[in-house]
């Protein structure tokens, strides 16, 4: 079955959003709930059909050819067909990587606009914006290596001469450029204070993927961007003022990252051992799955 969807998505114009969009939702699931074993055979099935791969080439390409709305509006048929490529896409990238397949067709990407599709954000749904971010932690974890990807630099055009990063900096972050750093860790510290769940949850795991990033790379930049003031006025937004508002999922992510990097001027003893006061008098088999991760990963940080 899944041969035979993969095939008849390969058939298929970016148009034809009313088969494409569940056809690819049903690729994208199978990867996910198979077997570890039958998985790395359902990969290989995929990523051995060139017509897939070329298709979602075009389908992840109308993202910036899209005409922004006037104004917010609900999940659109293409909107929706494009939060399927891209978590697709996003799937394949790591499990490609994880059973080292064969590659028979690669995927080229501009990183300048899938940056921008982020960066700015010209309405789009919350939604196709989480896809886009599931996207980017996946080719940050590869360091932008993966064999199934091509990325193309800012401001150059498929086949054209690759320019020289503008500084050393530049030169360490490539093919990110220092100033793309600096105004996605804005974005997404602005998409954040929107308090959406999904949203936040995606937020965070790509602030927490970048600096990791960051600190292989130059640990300089990892470590200044860690450590921006702005980043405690964040958290003290996110917090609900209830009695257990640091026990957030997002919040305590925020909060091990900082702690991890060792920002002190972001999170202090003061809020650390708030943290482990709520947490002594919270009932922990009552806490959500999410906040039991979050809180482990925090409790093993300090």
């Amino acid at each position: 079955l899944l041969f035979s969807v993969s095939n008849l998505c390969g058939k298929c114009r970016p148009r034809d959003t009313g088969l494409l969009q569940p056809s690819l939702n049903f690729l994208y699931w199978s990867l996910h709930q198979t077997t570890p074993c039958s998985q790395q055979r359902a990969v290989a099935v995929l990523l051995s059909n060139v017509s897939l791969l070329e298709l979602l080439q075009k389908v992840l390409e109308r993202t910036w050819l899209r005409s922004p709305p006037s104004e917010p509006v609900y999940l659109s048929s293409e909107d929706a067909l494009l939060c399927s490529g891209w978590l697709l896409v996003a799937t394949l990238l790591l499990y490609q990587h994880h059973y080292n397949t064969e590659v028979h067709q690669t995927l080229s990407l501009d990183l300048k606009e899938v940056l921008n599709a982020v960066i700015f954000r010209n309405k789009k749904p919350i939604l196709l914006l989480v896809s886009i971010m599931q996207f980017l932690r996946a080719a940050l974890q590869q360091n932008f290596s993966s064999s199934l990807l091509v990325i193309i630099g800012q401001n150059t055009a498929q086949g054209a001469t690759q320019p020289q990063p503008s500084s050393s900096q530049d030169a360490a972050l490539h093919p990110l450029a220092t100033q793309q750093v600096f105004s996605l860790v804005v974005s997404l510290q602005n998409l954040l204070v929107h308090k959406d769940l999904l949203l936040s949850q995606a937020v965070v795991a790509c602030l927490e993927t970048l600096v990791e990033y960051l600190y292989v790379k130059n640990q300089d930049v990892a470590l200044h961007v860690a450590s921006q003031p702005w980043h405690r006025f964040l958290l003290f937004t996110l917090l609900n003022g209830g009695q257990k508002s640091f026990l957030q999922p997002e919040v305590l992510r925020l909060m091990t990252l900082f702690v991890r990097y060792q920002s002190s001027n972001i999170i202090s003893q003061k809020e650390i051992s708030q943290i482990l006061q709520e947490a002594a008098e919270a009932n922990l088999a009552e806490l959500p799955e999410a906040t039991s991760c979050a809180l482990h990963l925090f409790l093993c940080q300090v």
